[in-house]
């Protein structure tokens, strides 16, 4: 039994690595393909597998690229359920953005600030600044005032 499921988790990893490259060569359709696929070989409950977190994950970037918010939301809403994933900044930046590209202002606000407070603005520098900027227009400036660089 062993075999196979280390099979299985080599053929799901193998399946996720070849969506990140695909993504990394703005081919979106691909990797969604790939995510997918590798998804849909999780045995059920497919939330009980520690790379499930990981799929989840690269579905929502991928669905973010391609201005699918929705579809990102759902996803990494669903990566969200998984122990310790709310602690992660870069998921919860990227719920906040598609949040707030939905329009859902308050609940983008509380997922970009907790992002922000996890790790600071370094990992807003290769975003857009609308969602830097958003997160101040939210939140109370600290005594003596912004820090240079907000």
């Amino acid at each position: 039994m062993s075999g196979d499921h280390d099979d299985l988790d080599a053929e799901v990893r193998r399946l996720l690595g070849e969506g990140d490259d695909l993504l990394e060569e703005d081919r979106s359709e691909g990797a969604l393909a790939r995510y997918h696929a590798a998804w849909e070989r999780l045995p059920e409950p497919r939330t009980d597998h520690p790379v499930a977190l990981d799929i989840l994950a690269a579905d929502g970037n991928s669905h973010f690229f391609r201005s699918d918010y929705a579809a990102a939301r759902d996803a990494l809403m669903t990566a969200m359920t998984f122990g310790g994933a709310v602690d992660n900044p870069y998921l919860r930046l990227r719920l906040g953005q598609c949040l707030f590209e939905a329009g859902d202002e308050r609940e983008a606000a509380n997922w970009l600030a907790g992002a922000y407070l996890l790790e600071g603005s370094k990992l807003f520098v290769d975003e857009d600044p609308k969602y830097l900027e958003f997160i101040r227009s939210q939140l109370q400036p600290p005594p003596g005032g912004w820090p240079e660089g907000w």
